[in-house]
């Protein structure tokens, strides 16, 4: 099987109508803005959509996205580990709302998109060390610890942080959610 495909939004755009859209992200970012008609599968439970991808990839070409292509990818290549079929969008939803393409949203109050929150835990945890570390001189490895972390991060492009971040409630898909999407992509 091929590694996965990548299409520009534009073009996307212009083939909605032909693609099963699977959006990766966390329910929150996807409530905050998603191409219109997408499904909500968060990276972290593609595993067990696998059948259901399976059937929908047989009755036409499957468009993964997130927020910039990170995590759509990725999925696409776990896709292509199971046989599946899939395209990523250019830049995700991020480049498709800048074209100009509609964006979908949820009425209320959405949840900050994940980089977002990464950056407010990390920043956070160093500040924390560092004002820690003024009175207690060992608190100041937090702060060192965060910014290993970040450098593992950028060098594997992986987010362990993200990775936790995502297990959080307002972050986890509500199981009846879950099955209801899998059940419509199932048929």
């Amino acid at each position: 099987m091929t590694t996965d495909t990548a299409v520009h939004p534009d073009q996307a755009a212009e083939r909605l109508p032909e693609y099963t859209v699977i959006d990766v992200r966390t329910p929150g970012e996807y409530a905050a803005g998603r191409i219109p008609g997408a499904h909500n599968i968060p990276l972290d439970h593609l595993h067990t959509a696998l059948p259901a991808l399976k059937a929908a990839a047989a009755r036409g070409e499957l468009l993964v996205v997130c927020a910039s292509g990170q995590r759509s990818a990725a999925a696409c290549r776990q896709l292509a580990a199971a046989d599946i079929p899939a395209t990523t969008l250019t830049g995700g939803t991020t480049a498709w709302a800048e074209r100009g393409h509609p964006v979908h949203r949820d009425g209320g109050r959405a949840a900050w998109p994940m980089e977002r929150q990464v950056r407010l835990v990390a920043g956070s945890l160093v500040a924390a060390g560092l004002a820690l570390g003024t009175r207690y001189r060992h608190a100041r490895w937090l702060s060192a610890a965060v910014g290993g972390g970040l450098v593992f991060s950028a060098v594997t492009d992986t987010c362990g942080m993200a990775a936790v971040l995502s297990r959080l409630p307002h972050n986890r898909p509500r199981t009846a959610d879950l099955d209801a999407t899998l059940e419509a992509l199932a048929r």
